[in-house]
């Protein structure tokens, strides 16, 4: 909560930010973190931002949370997988997410979009561009 703090991103500040909750680790698969975002929420809430953009795409990340904010980015999408998601699933995604946000405040992304441990690529380019066509086709279904 210090470096929120520090970053003006308590409650009452005027800047408009955005706040991405990554949970995997920094070198390698071993360190993923699993749980709810629930124990976080009550934090979550003093943040004046914009979006929170949370990882939702596999089921470590438990039951979808319903935040205040006037957006959120849906992870729904694995880029440490090589599996490419179908659009069938990314749609079941984006229906649970409309049960508690209004289509004006969803947004779809993957987890952590495609970036990179230290010591290997998460995936290649082709899977990645794959990945991101499953969104943009799933997202279609629902203008």
């Amino acid at each position: 909560m210090e470096y929120l703090r520090a970053n003006g991103l308590e409650a009452g500040k005027e800047d408009e930010a955005g706040v991405d909750i990554v949970t995997d680790g920094e070198q390698d698969e071993s360190t993923l973190l699993s749980g709810s975002y629930q124990p976080l929420k009550q934090y979550l809430e003093r943040m004046n931002v914009r979006q929170f953009v949370l990882e939702y795409a596999t089921e470590r990340a438990g039951d979808l949370l319903e935040l205040s904010a006037p957006e959120l980015g849906l992870g729904v999408v694995n880029p440490r997988t090589e599996t490419v998601e179908s659009v069938d699933d990314v749609k079941r995604s984006i229906e649970r997410a409309l049960k508690l946000y209004r289509p004006e405040r969803l947004f779809v992304n993957p987890d952590c979009g495609f970036a990179t441990f230290s010591n290997r690529p998460v995936n290649s380019s082709d899977i990645a561009l794959r990945k991101m066509k499953t969104i943009s086709a799933a997202a279609q279904a629902f203008r």
